[in-house]
C-alpha cells in the first residue's frame, strides 16, 4: 500500500511538472512540423520556405524526415500533439527498461515498483518534459539508437547499425554514432549504418529532388532557421562561447574545444571498446557538447550517462554523487534564473549548467564493463 501511494504521489508530481512545461511551450515544435508538412504535401509549397506565422522558425530536418512525418497531413494538430506525447512516454519507458532494468533485476528490487519510480523520475527530467511540451522527437531518436546498440550491436546482430543509420537520416545529429562505430572498429555495423543512412536519403532525394537540393545546398547551412546561438537554451560548447564577449575569436576557440572534446571522447570509448552501453553514454554526451545548437530538450541524450553513474551507488560513490547532482540540478529548472537581465555575476557558471555537467560526465562516467547490461555479471570499473 505504501509503495502504491509513493508511485501515485510521484506520478502526480511528474504530471504536474509536465503540465507546467506544456502550458509554457504549447507544443511549439509539433506546430511547426504539422504546419510545414501540410504546407508541403497538401498545399504544394516548398517545405523549407515554410515559417510558422509570427516566427523565424521552419522545418530544419532532411527530406527523409518529412517523408516519415507525412501522415501528419491527414491528422489534426491535436492528434499530432497526443501522439507525440504518447511516443515520448513509450520510448522513455523503453529506455528506462533497457538501461535501468538490469540494475533493478540485479538487486532483486520489486520490478514494477522500481520501474515505475525510475520512469517517473526520468519523465520529470527537464529535457524529457521539455521534449513532451515542445512535441519533439528526441526520445524517439534516442530509443532508435539505443535499441540498435543494446539489442543489436551488444548482441552481435547482423542488422546492427540500421537504427543509427535511420536516426541519422531523420536528423543529422545522431550521425556522431557512426563516428563511434568507426573509432571502435565495428566495421560491419559501420557499413550498415552508412548504407542505411545513404540509402534512405537517396530514396528521399529520388522522390523529392527539389526539396533535397534545397536542404543540402541551402537550408542545412542557414543557422538562422534554428534560432540564436547565444540563447540560454543552447547548452552546447558553441552556445556557451556565444554568450561570452569574444565574438572575434569565438569560432576558433570553439574549434579547439570541439577537437579537445573529440580527443577525450575517442580515448575513452576506444579504451572501453567492449562496453557498448558505456559507449552509448559517452557518445550521447559528445553529441550534445559539439553540436552548434543543443537546446535543453536535446539533452535527453544525457540519460544513459546519468543512469550509468546512478547505478554505481555501491562501487563508486563519487560517480553516483555526480549523477545525482547532475540529475537534481538539471531537473530543477534553475538554469533559467540567468535567462533575463539583470543577470548575476555568476551567469557563466549558472547559465551553462548543462555544459559543465556534460563535460564532467564525459570525463567521469564509469566505462569499461564488457556486456554491462548483463545482470549476471559482476560490475567492474575502469575509469
Amino acid at each position: 500500500m505504501k509503495r502504491k501511494a509513493m508511485v501515485i504521489g510521484l506520478a502526480s508530481i511528474t504530471v504536474g511538472l509536465v503540465l507546467i512545461a506544456v502550458f509554457r511551450n504549447s507544443y511549439f515544435d509539433s506546430r511547426v512540423y504539422h504546419g510545414a508538412i501540410v504546407y508541403w504535401f497538401r498545399d504544394g509549397g516548398m517545405v523549407y520556405d515554410f515559417l510558422r506565422p509570427g516566427t523565424p522558425y521552419g522545418f530544419t530536418y532532411p527530406p527523409f524526415a518529412g517523408l516519415v512525418m507525412s501522415p501528419m497531413t491527414v491528422l489534426p494538430l491535436l492528434m499530432v500533439m497526443i501522439l507525440a506525447t504518447i511516443g515520448t512516454v513509450v520510448t522513455t519507458a523503453l529506455l528506462v527498461w533497457w538501461l535501468a532494468g538490469p540494475l533493478i533485476r540485479r538487486h532483486g528490487w520489486p520490478v514494477r515498483f522500481a520501474f515505475a519510480i525510475a520512469l517517473c523520475l526520468t519523465i520529470a527530467f527537464e529535457p524529457v518534459r521539455e521534449t513532451i511540451s515542445f512535441g519533439q522527437v528526441n526520445t524517439l531518436l534516442l530509443a532508435l539508437v539505443a535499441g540498435d546498440m543494446i539489442l543489436g550491436l551488444d548482441k552481435g546482430r547482423k542488422w546492427a547499425g540500421v537504427g543509427i543509420g535511420l536516426a541519422t537520416a531523420i536528423k543529422l545529429t545522431p550521425g556522431v554514432f557512426i563516428l563511434y562505430l568507426l573509432v571502435t572498429r565495428r566495421w560491419r555495423a559501420l557499413g550498415t549504418a552508412i548504407g542505411t543512412a545513404t540509402g534512405v536519403t537517396l530514396l528521399a532525394g529520388a522522390i523529392f529532388p527539389d526539396e533535397s537540393r534545397e536542404f543540402w545546398t541551402s537550408a542545412l547551412w542557414d543557422t538562422n532557421r534554428v534560432g540564436l546561438l547565444h540563447y540560454l537554451s543552447n547548452q552546447s560548447e558553441r552556445g556557451m562561447l556565444a554568450r561570452l564577449p569574444i565574438e572575434e575569436i569565438e569560432s576558433r576557440v570553439w574549434l579547439v574545444l570541439v577537437l579537445a572534446t573529440l580527443a577525450v571522447w575517442a580515448w575513452r570509448v576506444a579504451k572501453a571498446r567492449e562496453d557498448v552501453i558505456g559507449g552509448l553514454a559517452l557518445t550521447g554526451l559528445l553529441s550534445c557538447l559539439i553540436s552548434p545548437v543543443t537546446w535543453i530538450h536535446h539533452c535527453v541524450w544525457l540519460i544513459p550517462a546519468l543512469i550509468r553513474c546512478l547505478s554505481y551507488f555501491e562501487e563508486h560513490r563519487s560517480r553516483f554523487y555526480l549523477g545525482a547532482a547532475a540529475y537534481v540540478v538539471m531537473t530543477s529548472h534553475v538554469t533559467w534564473l540567468w535567462d533575463k537581465p539583470p543577470r548575476p555575476p555568476l551567469m557563466f557558471l549558472g547559465g551553462n549548467v548543462y555544459v559543465w555537467f556534460s563535460l564532467a560526465l564525459l570525463l567521469w562516467t564509469p566505462v569499461g564493463t564488457r556486456r554491462s547490461s548483463d545482470v549476471h555479471e559482476k560490475v567492474k570499473i575502469t575509469a
